[in-house]
C-alpha cells in the first residue's frame, strides 16, 4: 500500500533523539503540508543539551517550511497519554523511534528497558488497535527501531532478515526482538500494517555521545587512551545517519498490503528490513580514519600518532564481534541500498563536532 506524506499526521517517538531528530527535519524540508507530532522525554542518558540542539534545528526548519510541528515533552511509558495524542491528532503513520538505547547500559539498568522498550511499545502497538475503533480508519502503517543487536553472536554472515534470532546475548536485543514478535502478534490479530527497521551502528553528526566514534574523538582530544575491544578484532557495518533516514522515508510510504491466506484468514501486513551498509570495517581501521579526518580538520595536531593512543583489551559483556547486513529484501523492494562511505561519513561528523564543540 503506498502512502503519500503530504497531508498526513505523523507521530514520531523519540523525536529528539539522533534518528528521530533527523528523519522530522528530512520530512520537514522536503514535504508540504505535514503535521509532525513529536514526543521524547529528554532524558539524560546523555548531555541534554544536544537533544534541545536538536530541538532548535527542527524548530528552524518549521519555520521556513509549511508545515505543523506539535512537541510533547513525556514518556510513551505513559499510556493516559499515548491515548490522548492519538485521540487529539488521529496520526497516520507512527513511527517509533523512542527507547532505551545501549548494549552495555542494558547490563547495569535493565529495568529502564522494561519501561521504556517493552511497556512503552505496547502502549504505542494498543493506541494502534483502538485507531481503528467505531470504523475510524485508524493508523495506515507502524514503522518501529529495531536493531542489529538481535542477531548476537551468529556466525552466519551477512545477517539476513530471515536468519533465526532466537538467541539474544543482551537485554537490549532482547527487547528489541520482543518489539518484533509483539508487532507480528498485531500486525496478525488486527490487521495494522507494520514494519520494523534493523539498524546497523547509526553515526553521523550531532548523534549519540556513547557512541564509539564520538566518544573516541572526545577522548583523543583529551589526550586520553581509547580501549578497542576484541583485541582489534571487530567490524562494524558503520551506516550514515542520511542513509538510515532515507530508508525510514521510504519504507514510511510503503506500507505492507492486507491480504488474505488460501485459509481464508488475513496473512499478518508485516514487513522486517536491514538497513546497513553492507561493509563491515575493522575498528582499528575506522580509528585510523577518525583520526586522519580528525588532524585533517585540525582538531588534532599534525604529528599526532593514534597507535599509541589505542588499548587492545578483551571484548565486553553483550557485544558481537561483527555485525554485517545483508540489504537484498531493501534493495528489492524500495530500490534502495545506503551507500555513504566511512571516510566521507567520519569528515562530515568532524566538522560538525568542530563547528559544535571547537568553535564554542
Amino acid at each position: 500500500m503506498k502512502l503519500d506524506l503530504e497531508h498526513k499526521t505523523i507521530l514520531v517517538t523519540g523525536a529528539l533523539g539522533f534518528i528521530g531528530s533527523n528523519l522530522v527535519n528530512k520530512i520537514i524540508s522536503n514535504y508540504s503540508d505535514v503535521t509532525i507530532v513529536g514526543i521524547d522525554n529528554v532524558n539524560d542518558y546523555y548531555d541534554v543539551d544536544l537533544k534541545l540542539y536538536r530541538q532548535s534545528l527542527i524548530e528552524d526548519s518549521v519555520k521556513r517550511s509549511k508545515n505543523t510541528w506539535h512537541f510533547v515533552k513525556d514518556s510513551i511509558e505513559n499510556k493516559a497519554l499515548i491515548d490522548e495524542l492519538f485521540d487529539k491528532y488521529n496520526p497516520d503513520i507512527v513511527v517509533n523511534l523512542a527507547a532505551q538505547a545501549g548494549v552495555r547500559y542494558s547490563i547495569v539498568n535493565p529495568d529502564a528497558y522494561i519501561q521504556s522498550n517493552i511497556i512503552g511499545f505496547y502502549n504505542l502497538v494498543e493506541a494502534c488497535r483502538r485507531s481503528y475503533d467505531n470504523d475510524n480508519k485508524g493508523v495506515s502503517h507502524f514503522v518501529y527501531a529495531s536493531s542489529s543487536s538481535i542477531y548476537g553472536n551468529s556466525d552466519k554472515v551477512p545477517y539476513s532478515v530471515e536468519d533465526k534470532v532466537d538467541n539474544p546475548i543482551s537485554l537490549y536485543a532482547a527487547t528489541k526482538k520482543s518489539n518484533e514478535l509483539i508487532a507480528h502478534a498485531y500486525s496478525k490479530l488486527y490487521e495494522i500494517p507494520s514494519t520494523g527497521l534493523r539498524f546497523f551502528t547509526v553515526y553521523g553528526p550531532a548523534g549519540r555521545p556513547d557512541m564509539a566514534y564520538f566518544s573516541f574523538t572526545n577522548k583523543l582530544i583529551r589526550g586520553e587512551n581509547i580501549d578497542v575491544f576484541n583485541f582489534g578484532n571487530c567490524k562494524r557495518d558503520f551506516t550514515y545517519i542520511d542513509d538510515i533516514v532515507d530508508g525510514i522515508i521510504r519504507v514510511m510510504c510503503k506500507a505492507p498490503d492486507r491480504k488474505k491466506g488460501e485459509d481464508g484468514l488475513p496473512v499478518p501486513p508485516y514487513a522486517l528490513y536491514n538497513i546497513g551498509n553492507s561493509h563491515p570495517e575493522n575498528l582499528t581501521d575506522f580509528i585510523e580514519i577518525l583520526a586522519e579526518e580528525l588532524i585533517s580538520a585540525g582538531i588534532l595536531s599534525s604529528d599526532f600518532d593514534i597507535k599509541t593512543q589505542m588499548n587492545l583489551v578483551p571484548m565486553q559483556p553483550g557485544d558481537v564481534a561483527i555485525t554485517y547486513a545483508d540489504t537484498s529484501k531493501l534493495e528489492e523492494d524500495f530500490g534502495f541500498k545506503p551507500n555513504t562511505s566511512l571516510r566521507d561519513g567520519l569528515r562530515k561528523f568532524v566538522e560538525w563536532y568542530k563547528g559544535y564543540y571547537c568553535n564554542n
